[in-house]
């Protein structure tokens, strides 16, 4: 294996798009326009967690039952760890995101102002309206904060480095089975899309280098987020490998490329035609069919899903999906875990008791 990728972390990014003479906007997950925010002279810095971070400050605003992205996202903002950036970015992905919208919007009030973009529930014409009319609305709060208005030539601009980017993440996902690198370092490539600028993530993803990929027992990994990425070092080390993945943080942001209509009319039908998604409200039986075919398609020998505690969208599918993958002989384990910055010994029990029924 070669040396681990190298990268800056997202207090050094956010500086830099600071004295580039950028604003930034902090993200949470997970589907979300990048070239509008780019237009309007943003630059997008993910936020999912951040792992590590405690519960405390943002449990006074919420249910003990609510994830830990939305409960640790609160109290990082709290704390102070958003400070520097111009404006927080809040998708309806799942109803504990919308409440955490309604929270700052009309109770807590933060600075920097918080955003929401309502996303709908089904892939209809009608859905791509509305998430157009969405842009539009999300599009006009930017404009008030940046005081930028984009013209022809800034969306233009916009399109073709957000799509450079999108197309190097399908082209590394497309070359993983001829890249001499862990699956740790895969995926640090992978999320890196969530914070570097688009021009330096293509040249990262370009730069990994060709070769035979580790071996080990071939797994897939659905879920949210693969946090702490130390979990890619314990699957090794019990002579396991992930071979493909479902992850919100990953595969799931795979979306096709769109040229036509205007600016809000592509961005619309670019986030509505990504993978079967369990919080855009797809049927459970339309997500299992493309699991399985992943599945075969990779050669993987079961799926592990993998999230944070309390994450409704995923849970409601867990059953059926069990059901129907079971039933064509691919066994599924599904982890509930809390973002801590460490996995717990009971679900490192749990992954190796799995890997070891599959051999």
């Amino acid at each position: 294996m070669t040396a681990r990728p190298v990268l800056p972390t997202r207090r050094e990014v956010v500086a830099r798009a600071h004295a580039a003479g950028l604003r930034v906007a902090g993200v949470l997950p997970y589907h979300y326009p990048r070239p509008l925010l780019r237009a309007h002279g943003f630059h997008p810095v993910e936020l999912w967690g951040p792992p590590g971070v405690s519960r405390d400050e943002g449990s006074r605003h919420f249910q003990t039952y609510t994830c830990d992205i939305v409960v640790r996202a609160t109290s990082f903002l709290l704390q102070g760890g958003l400070d520097t950036v111009d404006a927080l970015l809040i998708p309806h992905t799942c109803d504990a995101l919308q409440g955490m919208g309604s929270v700052l919007g009309d109770f807590v009030r933060p600075t920097p102002p918080a955003l929401t973009l309502y996303l709908p529930r089904g892939r209809r014409p009608v859905d791509g309206e509305f998430l157009a009319a969405e842009l539009h609305r999300l599009a006009e709060s930017l404009a008030e904060i940046s005081g930028t208005v984009p013209d022809e030539a800034t969306w233009r601009e916009a399109f073709a480095a957000e799509d450079a980017a999108d197309r190097a993440l399908a082209s590394l996902y497309a070359r993983r089975d001829g890249l001499a690198v862990s699956d740790r370092d895969f995926h640090s490539v992978v999320r890196s899309r969530e914070f570097l600028f688009p021009e330096d993530f293509v040249t990262l993803a370009g730069s990994l280098p060709a070769g035979d990929p580790p071996g080990g027992l071939p797994l897939m990994l659905s879920g949210i987020v693969a946090e702490p990425l130390d979990l890619f070092d314990h699957l090794a080390a019990m002579g396991a490998r992930v071979v493909t993945d479902d992850l919100a943080s990953g595969l799931r942001r795979l979306y096709p490329p769109e040229d036509e209509g205007d600016p809000y009319e592509r961005l619309a039908t670019r986030l509505l035609g990504g993978p079967p998604d369990p919080t855009r409200g797809d049927p459970i039986a339309a997500r299992a069919q493309a699991l399985l075919t992943r599945l075969r398609a990779a050669g993987a020998s079961g799926l592990v899903i993998y999230d944070p505690k309390f994450c409704e969208p995923e849970l409601f599918d867990i059953p059926r999906l069990r059901a129907h993958l079971g039933a064509e002989g691919y066994p599924l384990l599904h982890l509930e875990v809390e973002l801590t910055g460490s996995l717990s010994q009971q679900a490192l029990t749990r992954l190796e008791a799995f890997v070891e029924t599959l051999r």
